[in-house]
């Protein structure tokens, strides 16, 4: 029989509703009768304590607001009745030590990966377009639809043609055969395509910024070469992404094809070399295979959106799980989306294997909250009505939840955004909550691959890196089963526990990592990249 309620830390004083509840109802509950107040929808909280204005609410151990009104036993907490609020942090107070899993099972797996010359093993093996500034986005759109559609189909376009011509020198063909047959000769790749609204009208800040992202993509394990367009007169100028590109690897010899419009001339020159170019260098990096790679090469990004009020008791946990055997055994995760961290700062620094660290968490989560305020906000304002509506209230009940896609392996970095990451283990990224910007970054920080958790369903990819769907509830992958690659939901209903779930999600990752599944992202061909725009338009 499922059960009606949890308590997800011992120390809580309120529950999670499991299944709906109906007011009167009596329910025995860690040894005493809880009487509900009203109906209650599953994934809201009621409480375990009587509440007065002003006492503090406690869920997964730490502050997650306080009543604003009074709440009776057994009463629903809604955003009438309570309010935002978390302990405030200064400094590492402790150092939590960590119990590191058995990975007997795992040690000796591997997947099949696309190995680099820098050490670096991909889980995909993509040729990437990408503009320096927005201004050449129609160009890339162009170059999108001459490679994609002479590949996959035909199509008459001059530099269709021109495309064709080289497939047919390079199969022997007589030029009538199908396009669809000789796209097969680039089976072992992919090729994707960038567009973005930035690289010049803002403030120098955020072209170098945009900069970084942009090189992180390109050195990203899963790149195997890139086109690279750029206007010329633009504020990022090629040698502040050359720059940037050699500032995260200055030995890589990843072949990188820039085109500057203003020094070739006109689009039909450019455009015809840069069909020529890249044509000669997908096929090269056509013959890159997938070899047998140890799991300590996965570099996994954790995410989560949409969420609900069970995805910090259901899916983040096994991420939590999954991340602390990854971690074990040598691979890389990294946690992001610090407005949703606001709450539990304190276990976050005291996890900081490194003291400089936690203070370097502290100052970017401070530096982040003070730019909401002055933009008239706040990390209060964090929670989305469908947050809300699912028994999200609050941002550190939301943030709470959250950060338990971390585990609670040791943190050995911590960066901001648009730093590469390199080092194995558990690592915090500065980055916006919302789903693409967050995702983008984390990929443009190195991330092979992406976890993302949603309650209520998002339907995000991104270009180069795989991005696992999970589910925290059954209904939802029921609903939308064409985005979701995995569901937690049997947590929930007792009928798995979150170690069992973990297995099973390892599992589905090396087979993702290795090319045998697509994920529902990747065959919905959703491939979403939003750069973080920091400054303001000038």
């Amino acid at each position: 029989m499922q059960k009606k309620l949890i308590k997800v830390n011992p120390s809580d004083n309120v529950a999670v509703a499991l299944v709906n509840l109906v007011a009167d109802e009596v329910i025995n509950f860690e040894g005493q009768d809880i009487t509900i107040e009203s109906d209650v929808k599953m994934k809201h909280k009621i409480a375990m304590v009587p509440f007065n204005v002003g006492d503090r609410i406690i869920m997964y151990g730490v502050l997650v607001g306080k009543a604003s009104a009074r709440i009776e036993k057994g009463g629903l907490l809604s955003t009438a009745n309570v309010k935002h609020e978390s302990d405030k942090v200064t400094g590492k107070t402790e150092t939590i030590g960590w119990n590191s899993p058995n990975i007997d099972k795992w040690k000796d797996r591997t997947w099949q990966g696309y190995h680099r010359e820098d050490g670096q093993v991909g889980t995909e093996n993509v040729w990437l377009f990408f503009p320096l500034v927005f201004c050449e986005n129609r160009n890339i759109e162009i170059l999108k639809d001459i490679f994609e559609k002479e590949l996959m189909k035909p199509k008459e376009n001059d530099y269709q043609l021109l495309l064709r011509s080289l497939v047919k020198t390079e199969t022997g063909g007589t030029g009538n055969e199908a396009a669809s047959n000789e796209a097969n000769l680039f089976n072992n790749i992919e090729v994707k395509f960038i567009t973005h609204q930035g690289g010049c009208g803002g403030i120098r800040q955020d072209s170098h910024s945009l900069a970084k992202l942009l090189a992180g993509y390109v050195n990203n394990p899963n790149v195997a070469g890139a086109t690279v367009l750029s206007l010329g007169c633009q504020n990022l100028q090629i040698q502040i992404f050359k720059d940037a590109l050699d500032a995260i690897n200055p030995n890589s010899n990843k072949p990188v094809l820039i085109y500057d419009q203003q020094q070739i001339g006109t689009i039909e020159a450019m455009l015809g070399s840069v069909v020529k170019d890249t044509f000669e260098a997908i096929k090269k990096a056509n013959d890159i295979k997938r070899q047998p790679t140890p799991l300590s090469k996965l570099r996994i990004g954790l995410e989560c959106g949409g969420s609900d009020g069970f995805s910090g008791i259901s899916a983040n946990p096994t991420l939590g799980v999954l991340s602390d055997n990854l971690v074990a055994l040598g691979g890389t995760t990294i946690l992001s989306e610090f407005p949703e961290l606001c709450g539990v700062e304190q276990e976050l620094v005291n996890r900081c294997v490194d003291d400089k660290d936690g203070k370097r968490f502290l100052d970017l989560m401070q530096w982040y909250e003070k730019t909401v305020v002055d933009a008239g906000s706040g990390f209060d304002m964090n929670p989305s009505p469908g947050n809300i509506k699912d028994g999200l209230i609050t941002d550190a009940m939301k943030s709470a939840g959250a950060a338990k896609k971390g585990g609670t392996s040791p943190i050995v970095g911590v960066y901001d955004y648009g730093e590469y990451i390199n080092e194995p283990g558990f690592t915090l990224l500065c980055t916006p909550g919302n789903d693409v910007e967050c995702t983008t970054a984390m990929v443009g920080s190195g991330a092979n691959m992406v976890l993302f958790t949603t309650g209520l369903g998002t339907p995000t990819g991104n270009p180069i890196a795989p991005v696992v769907k999970i589910s925290s509830n059954t209904d939802l992958a029921k609903k939308m089963s064409d985005i979701i690659d995995i569901d937690t939901g049997g947590i929930i209903t007792g009928e798995k526990s979150i170690n069992e779930m973990a297995d099973e999600m390892l599992e589905f990752i090396i087979d993702v990592a290795s090319g045998t599944i697509k994920t529902k992202a990747a065959i919905l061909n959703q491939n979403d990249f939003i750069p973080w725009k920091r400054g303001v338009s000038l």
